[in-house]
């Protein structure tokens, strides 16, 4: 439940930004992709982490390289279906949320890794 208040705060936002949506959990089976947006002429692939405190790292901290890969393979799967998008330029984003005082504390990090393949 949290989660889900996480992610659309992440959501709401990056709405305010500017970010313009194209999609949230989209699923197949190599994996899931919390929210893709337009931020001008890129497409963003983005993860959201939520942590209750940051005792063990903050949410972007548990964005393994394993994890990267699977967000990356569900990317090409998203371009593979969606052709328009060939003109954009894609990168990969986290939203760390974490809670304070009952509030999100949020931070985005824009560019957060580059893929590679493992």
């Amino acid at each position: 439940m949290v989660g889900e208040l996480a992610e659309n705060a992440a959501y709401e936002y990056l709405l305010a930004r500017g970010l313009k949506p194209v999609s949230r959990n989209y699923r197949v089976p190599i994996g899931e992709i919390d929210i893709i947006m337009q931020d001008n002429d890129d497409i963003v692939f983005i993860e959201v982490r939520f942590r209750k405190n940051d005792h063990f790292g903050d949410g972007a901290d548990s964005v393994t390289k394993i994890k990267q890969n699977k967000i990356y393979k569900t990317a090409l799967y998203f371009i593979q279906k969606h052709s328009k998008l060939s003109g954009y330029n894609f990168r990969f984003d986290v939203v760390s949320i974490s809670l304070t005082d009952n509030q999100f504390v949020i931070d985005w990090i824009d560019d957060a890794f580059q893929p590679v393949e493992i």
